[in-house]
């Protein structure tokens, strides 16, 4: 059997085929860049960027799209309440462009440091407004969206279907009362394609409804059949965005297209902070650049593989130095390995410990099972051990066998899960997080040598930093300050 998908759309999961043999199609929903990204991202777009990565290892062809929504998400799912950037770039007084730049140039940088692969295509919401009124004039035109006031609403009544992904139904949500009542709309469940600017929002387009910005639901509706087609394989996102925003997406672009939208849809879970809801108003937040202050990118990428993309993922520093541990002594094996392969011969009548094939085998066979990592990584512990057993047994090496060991440790550790690093790139990752360090550790023995009058050895630790590059500089108050300039 081949690789099955748990898709959220069918709550089964299913065998996998694509729409075009040995391509696969992949939108997935990316940030609304209006604050600095958090761990929630980084289970978000790992889990993903493994999803992507195996399917490359499989021989497939991705083209793989992730939004920026720096325009028409409201504080409110419920088509009220400010545009988030808006909000954020009115409370900082400068441009919410500005804003926007700002949070996705940090996404990027935080995602990078991550050992996430960028996306084939990362569109910007405001780049698209033009498709995006394009679609909404579709739906208009077909009599399922309607103008009121300037602003444009689609009408659910027009969509039997509506609720098919999320297993909500109209008559239950109105009978909830889970929605406010806004008087422009035919139905309370009727969501906003296009909202019409008042006099002191900062964001706004011209529209032939007037000046306006868009809905938040018809950005990813328009960018994922622009460049993927009217359908597509895998549709991904946050399990909070399933209702109302996926259901929005399936609404509005199947009912223009009469085709389906995305074929598999995929949803990750969210993560918790020591069990209890990750928030800022909770004092519990925690962006991706301060985990990285404490660990590092291979042990972050550990911790949220460790737990399937599907189940909850509890943050906290307890399981973090777990993951460390763990990641860690995978390390230590594949640094020995590498060692071990250049001292390595081939030797006579070797009949080998144990069978690599077989590690393959299970560790496929995981990922198969709806890209189960927390097996994957099993897998690769199981190896470890065997390998070590082998390496304690033995003088000499057979090098063939170790060198097809290293095959798999590359595209299983390296490759598909990302949560293994070569050794030339690990130790420059050391060196960057420690040089301040051991630099601030050094300035404090010169300025106790100094307090001792020892002025030639403090002298002589300063003329070292000097000939590599950092410039000590003595402030009137006692401390020292550096400055770097690079030798050529």
């Amino acid at each position: 059997m081949g690789l099955r998908i748990y898709n959220s759309l069918s709550r089964k999961k299913e065998e996998f085929k694509p729409l075009d043999q040995g391509r696969v199609h992949i939108y997935v929903c990316g940030p609304t860049v209006y604050s600095e990204p958090h761990i929630g991202h980084a289970k978000s777009y790992v889990s993903f960027d493994v999803v992507v990565r195996y399917f490359r290892y499989l021989g497939y062809t991705v083209k793989y799209v992730q939004n920026i929504t720096d325009v028409g998400h409201l504080t409110d799912d419920a088509d009220e309440g400010e545009d988030k950037i808006s909000k954020e770039a009115r409370r900082a007084k400068i441009e919410p462009m500005e804003i926007a730049q700002r949070y996705t140039w940090s996404f990027f940088d935080a995602m990078d440091a991550l050992n996430i692969i960028r996306p084939d295509i990362s569109p910007h919401a405001s780049g698209h407004i033009i498709e995006q009124i394009e679609l909404i004039t579709k739906l208009i035109e077909k009599n399922i969206a309607y103008e009121i006031n300037g602003s444009v609403y689609f009408d659910v009544s027009k969509f039997p279907e509506y609720g098919k992904l999320s297993g909500r139904k109209v008559e239950e949500l109105e009978s909830g009362g889970r929605i406010e009542i806004n008087p422009e709309k035919r139905n309370p469940n009727d969501f906003a394609l296009w909202k019409k600017a008042d006099p002191s929002h900062l964001m706004r387009w011209p529209s032939p409804w007037g000046e306006g910005y868009p809905g938040w639901h018809i950005e990813c509706s328009a960018m994922s059949m622009k460049y993927l087609g009217e359908t597509f394989d895998i549709h991904g996102g946050g399990l909070d965005n399933i209702f109302p925003h996926h259901e929005c997406e399936i609404a509005q672009s199947e009912a223009v297209t009469g085709k389906p939208f995305a074929r598999y849809w995929m949803h990750n879970n969210m993560v918790t902070v020591n069990g209890s809801k990750m928030g800022k108003s909770l004092g519990n937040f925690f962006t991706v650049a301060e985990a990285l202050s404490k660990y590092s990118p291979a042990t972050i990428r550990y911790f949220v593989l460790s737990s399937h993309y599907r189940n909850p993922l509890d943050f906290s520093d307890k399981a973090l130095q777990s993951a460390q541990t763990g990641i860690e002594k995978v390390q230590s094996t594949v640094g020995k390995l590498k060692d071990l392969i250049a001292s390595s011969s081939d030797l006579k009548d070797f009949k080998p410990p144990f069978t690599v094939a077989e590690y393959r085998k299970n560790f496929q066979d995981s990922m198969d099972d709806d890209f189960n990592t927390p097996s994957a990584i099993a897998v690769l512990f199981d190896l470890t051990r065997a390998l070590n057993q082998y390496i304690a047994d033995n003088s000499k090496y057979h090098k063939p066998f170790l060198l097809e060991i290293e095959k798999f440790y590359k595209d299983a550790g390296y490759d598909v899960l990302g949560i293994l690093e070569d050794r030339n790139e690990q130790n420059q990752l050391i060196s960057r997080e420690y040089v301040e360090k051991m630099l601030n550790a050094a300035i404090d023995i010169r300025n106790e040598l100094r307090r001792q009058k020892q002025w030639e050895l403090s002298d002589k630790i300063r003329d070292k930093l000097k000939e590599l590059g950092f410039t000590l500089v003595d402030q009137p108050d006692g401390s020292t300050k550096w400055e770097f300039e690079a030798k050529s």
